[in-house]
């Protein structure tokens, strides 16, 4: 018989936190064959990509922060310092974390970027909108884009449909 009482707690536990990946890791990878294939290769495990840009006095003028997991590339933060926007800094650091993404074998890449941000400017560089949070935080649109990357970029779509 299941018992019906559970004690539920919020505080953070990052020992429980851990175990509950891997408890969530172990099912998923038993319920998807992709997965499964996945374990024990280098895509296995998120790689971390960085590209700096440093100004003439080795101040930090912009950089992006991402990883590649499996054939991805995860643009987390991509950021120009106003006094260098405009120059083309910010396509030079996405074309080369693209180009050392496709070196690790990733054929698309991903990224997630507010309304007052930057949606235009990865549009521009052949990112596609795939999805759209009005109101996430609140007064503001969060946009998810992806783009193919390597020589089939024209051709097909980083996601189904």
């Amino acid at each position: 018989m299941v018992s019906r009482m559970f004690r539920l707690e919020t505080e953070v536990d990052k020992d429980r936190r851990d175990l509950l990946r891997r408890r969530l890791r172990d099912t998923n990878t038993a319920a998807s064959p992709v997965l499964r294939a996945l374990r024990g290769t280098p895509h296995e495990r998120e790689s971390p990509l960085h590209v700096w840009a440093s100004g003439p006095a080795g101040d930090l003028a912009g950089g992006l922060v991402g990883h590649t997991w499996t054939t991805w590339l995860h643009v987390t933060y991509l950021w120009v310092d106003e006094r260098h926007r405009g120059a083309g800094l910010g396509t030079r650091l996405l074309a080369e974390a693209e180009r050392l993404a496709a070196g690790r074998g990733c054929t698309a890449a991903r990224v997630e970027t507010w309304d007052f941000q930057a949606p235009g400017f990865y549009r521009r560089h052949g990112y596609e909108v795939v999805c759209v949070i009005p109101d996430y935080p609140p007064g503001i649109t969060e946009y998810t884009l992806t783009k193919r990357l390597g020589p089939e970029a024209g051709t097909r779509r980083a996601h189904p449909g």
